[in-house]
């Protein structure tokens, strides 16, 4: 990568593919990190499903413009003024965007300004959730191959996908360098394996026996090498039984990556449940676990656990004890109010797919968590907005003109979570609005304007404008009860119900 990196080259795309958790992720933060203490002109952008703006490529360029400003003085001077000449720019499509504040400040420095090659590094492109974006980020890519002179190098990581796969199959051989992870030597990877494992279980001072044992057992994964190494060393003083646990689950026998990720994270599960349940604890702790984790895994936005509590209606003490012993697979911050994330975004697949967690007990219906979401957001929005939210006493105020932390104090966390997604979980959710309940139409002909407010508050009334779209689009496909598409529409243009 170094090499390709620094080249006098034509390939000014390396694109590093491999499963889920052989250490793509880990490789790409370690070459941003190295090129910006080198203080090289480097931007990065990583992207992670349920990461609110990293989920999608809406933001990908005006990120990318912002961090080469940061370096470059005499690009941010560039890049201002082609901001001032089109104020609309950032609302246009994605390769406006990327002509005007990409190649064409770039075009106009130069290659006497830039002694280094530009990097920019994009981690986990298959994170994105809308597939369309994607092929744009790719065909975005495509137009830095002649920059005048200018080395443009792009680092892309992502697992070996149909769509990312068609969209390379645009660059040729001359243009990009591919690597796949998990095609390298199985000893080399072996052996990195067994050295990060003898430095993190060091204290246990595991004989060598032991640690080719879990190295067969990682099975060429990096994330389940780290799964395990955490869940061993938050035991604590129970840390060599928790290796024991390990050592005996499962059989030995050679099997797919995927199903060795599968039973350390089953392992992990049932060890959070106490074997002194009884059947109906045990049953209570498995749904507030499905509950709990199945709402982190599809969420747009992470939330603290304080603000996923209070969306879910759910004691902040119950969330604490759920997750209590799963800190190997979740990060959970020690302040409450930091957002609650998911170590790797494989343990998602394996929440949401029924074969993979060949456990009733902890798989997640994913309909059915949009679904508990969507009325979780309807219920608090309900009960919390209302006109004139921040209480100002006088309409008209521009959002600018008001300080942010009063913002911030009358529109919590997950009241704006719930203001912004609430019409993109009922999608989700498969439901058809004149079979469901009248939550929603309730909630729009109540509370309508209420919550346009608080989008013009957040600086997302055009999020809102979508919002509303699609549910118009959502009542018409609901044709065979007619009445209620009537009554909803009604609700959803602000029109009298009949």
């Amino acid at each position: 990568m170094r090499a390709w990196a620094n080249g006098d080259h034509n390939r000014h795309i390396f694109w590093l593919s491999g499963w889920a958790g052989t250490g793509k992720s880990t490789i790409a933060r370690t070459i941003a990190r190295e090129y910006y203490d080198k203080k090289c002109l480097l931007a990065s952008f990583f992207f992670s499903r349920g990461g609110g703006d990293t989920s999608h490529a809406g933001k990908f360029v005006g990120t990318i413009a912002a961090q080469l400003a940061q370096r470059l003085p005499d690009y941010k001077d560039v890049l201002l003024k082609a901001i001032s000449n089109d104020q609309g720019i950032v609302q246009r499509v994605l390769r406006d965007q990327w002509r005007e504040l990409i190649i064409g400040p770039l075009l106009q420095l130069g290659t006497g300004s830039l002694q280094s090659p530009i990097i920019l590094v994009i981690d986990a492109l298959d994170e994105c959730e809308r597939e369309a974006d994607i092929g744009r980020v790719l065909q975005l890519l495509a137009d830095t191959q002649d920059l005048g002179g200018i080395r443009f190098r792009v680092l892309i990581t992502s697992r070996p996908e149909i769509p990312i796969r068609d969209g390379f199959s645009r660059f040729s051989n001359r243009q990009r360098q591919d690597l796949v992870l998990h095609d390298m030597s199985e000893f080399i990877v072996d052996h990195d394996i067994a050295l990060f494992l003898k430095h993190n279980l060091a204290r246990l001072g595991p004989e060598e026996q032991v640690i080719k044992q879990l190295v067969r057992k990682a099975s060429c994964l990096f994330i389940w090498a780290a799964t395990a190494c955490r869940f061993i060393c938050e035991g604590k003083r129970f840390a060599a039984k928790r290796l024991a646990i390990i050592l005996e689950s499962s059989s030995t026998s050679l099997t797919v990556p995927e199903k060795h990720l599968n039973e350390i994270y089953v392992t992990v599960l049932r060890h959070s449940i106490s074997p002194d349940y009884t059947d109906e604890e045990r049953e209570e702790q498995c749904m507030m676990l499905r509950h709990a984790l199945g709402s982190v895994a599809v969420l747009f936005s992470p939330l603290s656990i304080c603000s996923l509590s209070k969306l879910l209606r759910i004691t902040k003490q119950d969330v604490d004890q759920a997750l209590e012993d799963l800190h190997s697979i979740l990060d959970v911050p020690n302040d409450n109010f930091r957002p609650l994330r998911l170590h790797h975004p494989s343990f998602r697949d394996f929440l949401l797919n029924k074969d993979r967690s060949g456990d009733s007990n902890f798989w997640v219906d994913e309909r059915q968590a949009h679904k508990t979401l969507a009325d979780s957001c309807i219920r608090l929005m309900s009960s919390s907005l209302k006109q004139d939210i921040c209480g100002l006493g006088t309409p008209g105020v521009l959002v600018t003109d008001v300080d942010s932390s009063r913002v911030e104090q009358c529109l919590s966390p997950e009241v704006q979570y719930a203001c912004l997604y609430w019409v993109q979980h009922l999608q989700k959710s498969g439901a058809q609005l004149y079979d469901n309940d009248l939550q929603a139409y309730e909630f729009l002909q109540e509370h309508l304007l209420h919550w346009l407010e608080a989008l013009g508050w957040t600086q997302n009334i055009s999020e809102g404008i979508i919002a509303i779209s699609s549910l118009e689009t959502m009542v018409r496909v609901s044709l065979p009860a007619i009445h209620w598409s009537n009554r909803t529409e009604n609700a959803i243009l602000g029109k009298r119900a009949p």
